[in-house]
């Protein structure tokens, strides 16, 4: 078993606007950077074998400032990527209520297939995340590894570990710059 630490990147604009950032390419903001730091301290003396990242920016920006104090090199897996947003992306909540007519509550409904248009679905981004999961936990079996990527990406391998449903993946996406822990491969 290896022992995930899950990490969701530090804050952007678009996090404190309440835009789909999906897979655009946005950078932390001030406060992002200044998360990324505390969360440092937020890991402890945790012993990481390596640091893996998504290669969207804020999220390996994240994985750079920690790696610094980590002394760890960061490698990006495109894997780790958020879900796709496709049209929705740069949008707020209520700019896609009013541009397309979608049903939202349907999408809350069953997560795992529903798509934005253009986009992908929850069970797609689960299955990329376990892909690169796996690699990972094969590399570095009985170790810990910390994981930088996105809410709704590290919420599918929390779910999947935890051998919860991924209708209820919404539920379990931490807050910028926060962490969970999971063992993997999942039992």
């Amino acid at each position: 078993m290896t022992e995930f630490w899950l990490v969701r990147h530090g804050q952007t604009d678009w996090n404190s606007t309440g835009r789909f950032q999906g897979q655009t390419n946005i950078p932390l903001n001030s406060i992002g950077v200044l998360q990324a730091r505390d969360l440092v301290q937020q890991l402890g003396k945790a012993k990481f074998a390596a640091i893996y990242s998504s290669d969207l920016i804020r999220a390996a920006q994240t994985a750079l400032i920690i790696s610094l104090y980590l002394h760890l090199p960061v490698v990006t897996d495109v894997r780790l990527r958020e879900i796709c947003q496709g049209e929705w992306e740069g949008l707020s909540l209520s700019e896609v209520r009013g541009k397309y007519e979608v049903d939202l509550t349907q999408t809350n409904a069953s997560p795992q297939t529903s798509r934005a248009p253009g986009g992908e679905s929850v069970i797609e981004v689960a299955n990329r995340m376990s892909a690169a999961a796996d690699l990972i936990s094969a590399r570095y079996p009985k170790k810990k590894v910390l994981l930088v990527s996105h809410g709704l990406a590290v919420a599918t391998l929390f779910c999947l570990a935890n051998k919860l449903p991924l209708t209820d993946v919404h539920t379990y996406i931490p807050e910028n710059a926060t962490h969970l822990v999971i063992q993997w491969p999942r039992k």
